[in-house]
């Protein structure tokens, strides 16, 4: 049997290139990597022909066959939204209060309601609806505005000390800025917060909390209540139950009457459809702090 002829080493061109003696020589590429490389590079011709693939100054290439991802996509979404067309409308016409006594529509409206929360609202007040500092905690049962379904479906609808709302029905108020705007001197401040946090804990001074007390009277029982309980029709906190929204620290209080609050929340009418508002209404309604209808 005869043996293939080899080629002398001295005949096989190098490319050039020695290290240590060793030189490269420049063979030809194995046959078959050389027609798969062929082939790859008429597949890309083809489908930077048949599919998007170039990009222009205002978008890209649409391809022969017309195939888009986002069109795909949203055929997909479009097929879930008219599937689910039926239940969005019940849940247009359903009476807010009524909503969870109906197990499906109650069952649709918490896991839409969740996707709404999780898309929109969670950026401010977390993934698990815990808040953070200015911005409320939804699981628990302290609420400004109200903890009805009504009271949240209003509150998601047109936003808090927004200008945005079509229908100029935010909900607003706006606490004075004592010290900023020279209302108090700065020792009636330190009296009134030394007395505001002996209603739910320590004060930093105990001697200061008897004029605080007078000085509250008479500069923020108006909008806070004589008890200091709060008053939800002009969104004005319990000052007693030891829930602090912007901090509990005597210089977070301070700085609150000091320079006052003035946290915005967006209205979602003009984002989300009705039946997305009532969803996420009654999502929140349902983590644990929502509260029966007024008699």
């Amino acid at each position: 049997m005869s043996k293939k002829p080899t080629t002398p080493e001295k005949d096989i061109p190098t490319t050039g290139h020695t290290w240590d003696g060793i030189q490269e020589y420049d063979n030809p590429m194995p046959r078959w990597w050389l027609w798969t490389f062929y082939a790859t590079i008429v597949w890309g011709i083809g489908y930077t022909i048949a599919y998007p693939a170039w990009p222009l100054v205002k978008g890209a290439t649409e391809g022969i066959l017309g195939y888009s991802t986002r069109a795909e996509v949203q055929a997909e979404i479009d097929s879930f939204d008219a599937a689910n067309e039926g239940m969005r409308q019940r849940l247009v016409e359903a009476d807010l209060n009524q909503i969870s006594t109906d197990p499906e529509l109650a069952s649709f409206a918490q896991n839409a309601g969740g996707a709404v929360f999780r898309t929109w609202c969670a950026q401010c007040h977390g993934s698990g609806a815990a808040g953070a500092k200015g911005y409320p905690n939804l699981l628990d049962d302290d609420w400004l505005w109200g903890g009805d379904m009504e009271a949240i479906h209003f509150t998601v609808t047109h936003g808090i000390r927004n200008e945005d709302d079509p229908d100029g029905e935010a909900r607003y108020s706006e606490m004075p800025r004592f010290g900023t705007d020279e209302l108090l001197e700065t020792e009636e401040i330190e009296q009134v917060v030394n007395y505001v946090m002996s209603l739910s804990g320590a004060p930093q001074d105990a001697s200061k909390v008897e004029a605080g007390k007078v000085v509250f009277e008479d500069n923020c029982a108006a909008c806070h209540g004589e008890a200091a309980e709060g008053d939800r029709e002009q969104g004005a906190p319990n000052l007693s139950d030891a829930i602090w929204l912007y901090g509990s620290s005597y210089a977070d209080v301070m700085d609150s009457v000091s320079n006052a609050r003035f946290g915005v929340m967006p209205n979602w009418n003009t984002r989300l459809s009705e039946a997305e508002i009532r969803a996420v209404a009654a999502y929140v309604h349902g983590l644990g702090g929502g509260e029966a209808a007024a008699e």
